[in-house]
């Protein structure tokens, strides 16, 4: 197993579009994809083809060679050790009072591993969501009622949850207390 390369690519690509002071509407139009996927592509949640891949960074105007610099590839490394300020903070589905923490993110066989701390603060609640994934949930503080479909589960400290995250589901935190979650999403990469 080795530290993933591709959360440090897709945050290089992120940082770099910022820096640029690009939106993410603008880099979408000229690397010929939606907003939607860049986004999916920038948060780690989407592994683009190698043609949509070079096309962003073409479009951000950056020298190939010079994108490559500097990542951490760590090759034979049995273990990946992250301290907590390397956790990187992200946005997902652009929710008020939803507050993601990717901890690690890795590819284990065939499959892509990402590891999450989700705070949902008081009486934070969203739309339906999918992801093209399976997800586990484990609350490590706080109540949630999670439905997925139109099952209902009111999950405590302690309780977790596994699912076909492609299944409509809405995690809602309905005291006046945060809940915290680990959620691990299990992708299974393209071949």
């Amino acid at each position: 197993m080795q530290e993933d390369l591709l959360v440090q690519i897709t945050a290089k690509l992120k940082d770099i579009r910022k820096e640029k002071n690009i939106t993410l509407q603008e880099l979408a139009e000229a690397a010929g994809v939606t907003k939607g996927m860049l986004s999916q592509v920038e948060n780690n949640r989407t592994i683009p083809s190698l043609t949509v891949f070079l096309n962003i960074i073409k479009s951000l105007q950056v020298d190939i060679n010079e994108f490559f610099t500097d990542f951490n590839t760590r090759q034979g490394s049995k273990v990946i050790f992250k301290k907590a300020a390397q956790y990187q903070h992200f946005e997902k589905e652009n929710t008020v009072g939803f507050h993601y923490q990717r901890i690690m993110s890795s590819i284990i066989d065939e499959y892509h591993v990402d590891f999450v701390l989700l705070t949902i603060m008081p009486g934070a609640q969203r739309a339906f969501v999918q992801t093209d994934a399976y997800e586990f949930k484990y609350l490590l503080k706080g109540k949630v009622e999670y439905t997925i479909d139109e099952e209902v589960f009111l999950m405590e400290e302690g309780d977790s949850i596994f699912f076909d995250a492609t299944a409509f589901h809405n995690p809602k935190n309905l005291t006046d207390q945060e809940a915290q979650l680990l959620v691990v999403y299990i992708f299974n990469t393209p071949k």
